[in-house]
């Protein structure tokens, strides 16, 4: 079953349907990232060359971890934070 979320990407509100485990590995990227999620789906959208939720699928499977990344990081870590204008 999708489960639908809507985000106001460049002022404009828009609604993605994914399956719950690509929310779930989306929410643990942008953790490990020390994103919020709003800001890393809008990353994506910014870079996509078709439609929002295929871009978002193709993201989770191209990350490093696969998506995996472990919601709490070590001890002491600090997140990667992208630097200006750098598409996340």
């Amino acid at each position: 079953m999708l489960k639908k979320r809507s985000f106001t990407i460049a002022r404009h509100r828009t609604s993605v349907a994914l399956e719950p485990e690509f929310w779930s590995a989306l929410e643990r990227i942008a953790a490990a990232r020390g994103l919020p999620l709003a800001r890393l789906v809008a990353g994506i959208d910014a870079g996509k060359r078709g439609g929002l939720a295929s871009a978002l699928r193709v993201y989770v499977l191209a990350a490093p971890d696969g998506g995996g990344a472990q919601k709490n990081g070590p001890r002491g870590a600090k997140p990667v934070r992208p630097k200006s204008g750098e598409n996340v």
